[in-house]
């Protein structure tokens, strides 16, 4: 009876548990190839999935009122936070994670891509002139690196295949492993304002060579996960304290036109698994 008792008198609080619940139900299906038939372009799992992400999104934003008048601003928080959760989780069973969409996505980083790498291309004339060698040899590979990822992706792009697949693989660690020694480089310097700027221009190419590694890592095996890991013998757990969280946060914030917030989380998780995974 105090089942029952409580999903009556906790209507809002039971949908949402009852929403996390199929999201999180759908997840496993699509990951373990259930798909429950077609449903349009997609399946019916990933429309359920969408259904209910939705519907928690509502439930995030609907006012609740307490028996007094005044708001129950306690209880719609902490369902708003978990329904906020859920939708800031990446769902690529939900946005039909097909090689084409992430190819796409990985394209459609490169502009950003070749700004950041520019950046880092000047940042070595405002560093004191002690620190702009240590810099630079830093740095020295990020054009090459970017300009081969670049070109693998647009080709992955025209045609989404094995082969290409993994060269990307192959590109997008030894890029991120570049990055990361800059990172652990750049932490030598001494004097703190050119530390400042060679890291945060360091982070700028870091974050979205990360953003393409999480790409290509949701329609990667187990296999070729392992076998991409293996190649990265610095990891990122090292240098994630060297970093600024906020700064990655508003490079993906702007390039998906979305809340700072949102995309804090999207990193957050992002960063956890590739972790996971062995980077």
């Amino acid at each position: 009876m105090n089942l029952f008792s409580n999903i009556w008198n906790h209507p809002k609080t039971s949908a949402t548990g009852l929403l996390i619940a199929v999201v999180s139900l759908t997840g496993v299906m699509s990951q373990q190839g259930v798909t429950l038939g077609k449903a349009g372009t997609g399946t019916v799992v990933s429309l359920v999935a969408a259904l209910a992400t939705a519907l928690l999104g509502l439930l995030a934003q609907d006012p609740e009122t307490g028996s007094n008048g005044s708001s129950g601003q306690g209880s719609t928080a902490k369902l708003g936070a978990w329904a906020l959760i859920m939708l800031l989780i990446p769902l690529p069973w939900m946005q039909g994670c097909s090689a084409t969409t992430v190819a796409q996505d990985i394209v459609n980083w490169t502009p950003s891509l070749q700004s950041a790498v520019a950046t880092v291309d000047s940042t070595a004339a405002i560093l004191a002139p002690g620190d702009a060698p240590i810099f630079a040899a830093a740095t020295v590979g990020f054009d090459a690196a970017s300009n081969l990822l670049v070109a693998q992706a647009k080709a992955y792009l025209a045609n989404p295949s094995a082969g290409l697949l993994a060269q990307l693989q192959t590109q997008i660690v030894a890029f991120q492993q570049q990055v990361d020694a800059a990172v652990l480089q750049a932490a030598r310097i001494v004097n703190p304002a050119s530390q400042q700027h060679a890291l945060a221009a360091i982070q700028g190419v870091g974050t979205i060579v990360s953003a393409i590694l999480a790409l290509v890592q949701s329609i990667s095996g187990k296999v070729e996960l392992a076998r991409m890991a293996a190649r990265s013998p610095i990891k990122l757990a090292e240098v994630e304290p060297l970093l600024n969280p906020s700064l990655s946060a508003e490079i993906v914030a702007a390039h998906y036109a979305e809340p700072v917030q949102m995309a804090r989380a999207q990193v957050a998780q992002a960063r956890q698994e590739q972790i996971s995974a062995g980077f």
